[in-house]
C-alpha cells in the first residue's frame, strides 16, 4: 500500500496522533479504519479527544547561552498543569531547541510558529519529533499541550532576557554595541536586564516609529480625527490637535520614546544615552521579542450554574 500526505494528513485529523505514528499506522494497518484501530491500541489517538480543546493557559521560558537568546510559549488548559514539574521541565528543553534550531527556521523578528518545526527531531531524543513528544506528554499529563511558538535571536552584542509572574510573560532584548568588547560591562548588563523588564510592563510595539505598520498609524489617526470632530472642535484647527494626539501615540507604543517605567521622567533613548555615554561606546537596540501567555486566544469561559443544570437534567 503506498501511504500518501493526504492519506497521513487524514488520519491525523481524525485521531490527533502525530505525523509520523499516523505514517507508521498506516504502513503497519494497510487501510485507514485498521490504522485508526492501530493507533486506539497503542493509546496513541487518546490525544484525540483534546484536540478541540483549549490551551490558553501555560509557561514562557527564556534561555540565553552562548550569545544566543531563545524563548518557548507552551500552552496547556490549566494553570494547574503550568506549575506541573514536568511540564516546566519540557518547556526548559524546548528554549534548548530553539536555541540550536537556525535562524532559517524563524521569520525575521526571530520568532516562529511552533506547529512549524513539528517535525523536527526533539534536542533529547533524535529518534523522537517534537511533535511525538508533545503526544505523549498530553497522554500522560491529560490535558491538552501546544508549542505556540518560539523565538532565535543570535547576532547581537548583549541580550537582556526577564520572565514576569513565574512564567505570563517573557522578553528577550537585543543590543548593538560599537564596541562588542564591553557588552560584558555591568552598565550594559543593567541595561539589557532592565530594557526587558521595561518591555514586559510597557508592552511596546516596535523599537522606533519608523518601523511601525502605517496601517496602524493611519488606523489611529482616522480614529483620533473623528473623536476630534465629535468634540465640535472647528474643521481648521483639527488637523493639528490629531498630530498631537499621534504623537502622544508614538510614545506609548515606540520603544525609545516611552517613559521608563523605573524612572517615568526618562525616556528610553535618554536611558540609552546616559549608559552609552557611562560605557564610552554608543548602544542601541536591535529588536526585542515578548510573548505573553495565551495573547490572543479566546478562552472558553464556563457557567457553572448552565453546567450543572445540563447535568442535573433541569
Amino acid at each position: 500500500m503506498q501511504i500518501t500526505p493526504q492519506m497521513v494528513k487524514e488520519l491525523r485529523e481524525k485521531t490527533g496522533a502525530g505525523m509520523m505514528d499516523c505514517k507508521k499506522a498506516l504502513t503497519e494497518a494497510g487501510n485507514m479504519e485498521a490504522a485508526i484501530q492501530y493507533l486506539r491500541e497503542k493509546g496513541l489517538a487518546a490525544a484525540a479527544k483534546k484536540a478541540g480543546r483549549v490551551a490558553a493557559e501555560g509557561l514562557v521560558a527564556v534561555l540565553v547561552k552562548d550569545q544566543v537568546a531563545a524563548m518557548c510559549e507552551l500552552n496547556c488548559e490549566t494553570d494547574f498543569v503550568a506549575r506541573n514539574t514536568e511540564f516546566q521541565t519540557l518547556i526548559g528543553q524546548l528554549c534548548e531547541q530553539a536555541a540550536v534550531t537556525p535562524t532559517t527556521q524563524f521569520d525575521k523578528n526571530g520568532v516562529v510558529d511552533g506547529a512549524e518545526l513539528g517535525n523536527r527531531p526533539f534536542v533529547k531524543d533524535e529518534a523522537k519529533t517534537i511533535e511525538a513528544v508533545l503526544q505523549d506528554k498530553i497522554l500522560t499529563i491529560g490535558e491538552k499541550i501546544s508549542l505556540r511558538r518560539m523565538a532565535h535571536l543570535e547576532g547581537g552584542d548583549a541580550y537582556g532576557c526577564y520572565v514576569h509572574g513565574g512564567g505570563s510573560i517573557g522578553v528577550i532584548v537585543e543590543l548593538r554595541l560599537a564596541d562588542a568588547s564591553k557588552s560584558h560591562a555591568e552598565p550594559v548588563k543593567a541595561l539589557a536586564r532592565d530594557l526587558a523588564m521595561h518591555i514586559a510592563a510597557s508592552h511596546p510595539l516596535c523599537v522606533e516609529r519608523s518601523q511601525l505598520d502605517q496601517k496602524i498609524v493611519e488606523n489611529e489617526r482616522a480614529i483620533f480625527r473623528q473623536q476630534v470632530l465629535d468634540q465640535g472642535k472647528p474643521e481648521n484647527i483639527v488637523p493639528r490637535i490629531v498630530d498631537g494626539k499621534i504623537e502622544k501615540f508614538y510614545s506609548e507604543v515606540c520603544l525609545l520614546e516611552q517613559a521608563f517605567v523605573k524612572d517615568p521622567d526618562t525616556s528610553i533613548s535618554k536611558l540609552i544615552e546616559s549608559v552609552s555615554k557611562d560605557v564610552q561606546c554608543k548602544i542601541s537596540v536591535g529588536r526585542f521579542v515578548r510573548f505573553k501567555v495565551g495573547e490572543g486566544i479566546e478562552k472558553k469561559v464556563d457557567d457553572f450554574a448552565q453546567e450543572v443544570a445540563r447535568m442535573t437534567g433541569m
